[in-house]
């Protein structure tokens, strides 16, 4: 048996070859945190969000939870967002509906198809729209033109109050991404 204490260069060696083994379990465990669907509650209902979905810091306070959409490697990602304001907050689902078509360029003419349903007994309003989304902050400031974007919207007008649901990003992202949103409002009001 060698002694590491007595031979600095075999401590080394050692230190050396077990690197790579603990570069691999870090990054393994990493990717397995990573796939952990992450749950979030607003207004008291529990949304699970699908695992692809990376868990982002609120961009702002108005948000009360955002989500990175991955897609094609070429496309940017598609950013999913969730809004509560309280009972009665930012208004029903048909102003926010109007207002959230506002956020496309008015030429060419936006794409959408807005409709409502019962999930669990709760009102639950879907839009979704495409055209050029004029991406920036909500009230005042530049706006940068994004082609060939869509927006999956969805109001949930639940017990304790509006939430409110918007995922923007290229057309192709948002179409991937759609079945997955269903699923979690689905799971979500039908508990």
């Amino acid at each position: 048996m060698i002694d590491a204490g007595a031979c600095p260069r075999y401590a080394f060696g050692m230190k050396a070859a077990l690197f790579p083994l603990f570069l691999f379990v870090a990054c393994t465990a990493t990717l397995v945190a990573a796939d952990k669907p992450v749950v979030v509650e607003v207004a008291g209902v529990k949304f699970t969000a699908p695992a692809q979905w990376a868990s982002e810091r609120p961009a702002s306070r108005m948000r009360a939870a955002q989500f990175k959409v991955p897609g094609p490697k070429d496309l940017k990602p598609a950013s999913c967002v969730f809004f509560y304001f309280g009972p009665g907050g930012a208004g029903g689902a048909e102003a926010n509906v109007k207002r959230w078509l506002g956020q496309f360029a008015p030429a060419p003419k936006v794409k959408s198809d807005v409709k409502s349903e019962k999930i669990g007994g709760v009102g639950v309003t879907h839009l979704i729209a495409r055209g050029t989304y004029l991406d920036g902050p909500p009230f005042g400031g530049a706006k940068i033109p994004r082609k060939d974007y869509a927006m999956r919207g969805v109001i949930i007008m639940a017990p304790r109050g509006a939430i409110f649901i918007k995922m923007t990003g290229p057309n192709t992202v948002v179409d991937g991404a759609e079945k997955a949103l269903t699923a979690m409002v689905q799971g979500a009001l039908k508990k």
